[in-house]
């Protein structure tokens, strides 16, 4: 199996960094928006992203939610793998409110359409957009799109994209790797 370095540490930070003056730029003080990472693996770019907000652009309040999909997605008993839920966590209603949906990797969008079930437990948002680190454009089976893109890949079936973070994989690196 080869693999080959999509983004290093440096260039992921400066990909959140834009992503937070995107979303800045678009929910201002953050009052009715609220972050949601998709579980499991979305969460460690809504965590940076919340923190990038907070420390550096000093947003005071931020409604920082995760999702887990497991029992939403419509492969859920089709594998021959057992899957494992994770943990909901969201503390806010999100009645009413502009939700951004935050994942690392966009793939075949099915992961997207389980996730924007499972919100309609939490209540009827008045927006919901896509956050998404790497979108890898050619290879949908639903039509969705990111409203926020980290980097665009153009990855064939038979490549994988790994994204590895500081917090569970000990260093920050994106890599294309061959199956």
């Amino acid at each position: 199996m080869s693999q080959k370095v999509l983004l290093s540490s440096k260039e992921i930070n400066i990909i959140l960094h834009r992503l937070a003056c995107q979303l800045l730029e678009n929910h201002l003080d953050f009052e009715n928006t609220a972050l949601i990472g998709i579980q499991p693996r979305g969460i460690f770019v809504a965590n940076r992203l919340c923190k990038i907000l907070k420390e550096e652009y000093g947003v005071k309040h931020i409604n920082l939610g995760f999702l887990d999909t497991t029992f939403f997605r419509d492969d859920f008993r089709r594998g021959d793998k057992t899957l494992e839920a994770t943990k909901t966590k969201i503390n806010f209603l999100v009645e009413d409110k502009k939700v951004v949906l935050i994942d690392d990797v966009l793939y075949t969008g099915r992961s997207i359409n389980a996730a924007l079930t499972a919100l309609q437990s939490f209540g009827r948002p008045s927006e919901v957009e896509l956050l998404t680190l790497i979108d890898r454009r050619f290879s949908r089976h639903l039509p969705i799109q990111p409203n926020y893109r980290g980097r665009q890949v153009d990855a064939i079936d038979d490549e994988k994209v790994k994204v590895m973070w500081k917090e569970n994989d000990g260093e920050d690196v994106i890599y294309l790797m061959n199956r």
